[in-house]
This record gives structure tokens, sequence and C-alpha cells, in this order.
């Protein structure tokens, strides 16, 4: 396959991986535990005061790429559990960009119920029990 039509196909996962390790440099130099960072904010949160499923990810991230996992684990155990998963799509994304191929998962109807209903789980769960 010429290279143009790879680069069409391998163009997007490459630009996501160069964007998390750019993202993860950044984030290796800043602390998010402590205030005054220049580090994101979660919408939800401000707004209503509640963590949403994804809030405490930058402190995880953070706290991974520094070798604590007790501390990523306290942050966003949800989050945690599913990199296996995330890093599985993203290689498999990969792979079939560098052999040429488009890739796109789908979830259908059950897995998007599953992916939903675990996000309004966690979400009640570290808000009223943790």
């Amino acid at each position: 396959m010429p290279l143009p039509a790879r680069l069409r196909t391998a163009g997007p996962p490459l630009a996501v991986l160069a964007g998390g390790l750019a993202g993860s440099a950044y984030l290796w130099t800043r602390n998010p535990h402590l205030p005054g960072q220049m580090l994101p904010f979660c919408p939800w949160r401000k707004v209503t005061g509640l963590d949403c499923p994804g809030c405490g990810g930058t402190r995880m991230t953070y706290d991974l790429l520094h070798g604590d996992f007790a501390t990523a684990w306290h942050d966003n155990a949800a989050l945690l559990l599913s990199l296996p998963l995330v890093a599985l799509l993203y290689l498999t994304w990969l792979r079939h960009g560098l052999a040429g191929r488009s890739w796109r998962p789908t979830l259908g109807r059950g897995g998007t119920a599953a992916v939903l209903g675990t996000a309004v789980a966690w979400t009640v769960l570290r808000n009223l029990l943790l």
C-alpha cells in the first residue's frame, strides 16, 4: 500500500499518541493535588459540587506517571480499571491504521447501555458512599 494511503489511516492514531505524550510531559511537571497548577477543571463539579465519572482522572494520570498506584486508585478507581481496555482498543486502532486499514469499534445497544450504566452507577456510588 502506498505511503500516502497508510498515512491517511495511521495519521489519526499517531496524532492521538503524540497528543497523549505531549499532555503527559506537561502533566509530569504539574501536581494536580496542589492548587494553581494551570490544569483543566471539571465543569460538572464546578456547577453541581458533585464528582462526575471522570473526576480525578487528571490526578490519577499524574499519580500513574509518578508510579503511585495506591493514590491513583483512590483518585478514580473506575478509570484505572478501564485503562487496559482503552489500551487494547487504541493498539487495535493503531495496528489497523499502520496496515492501511480503517477501523472503528462499534458498541451496539448493549455495549452502550453497559458503558452508560457503569458511568451512572460509578457516579452515584462515589458521590453517596465515598
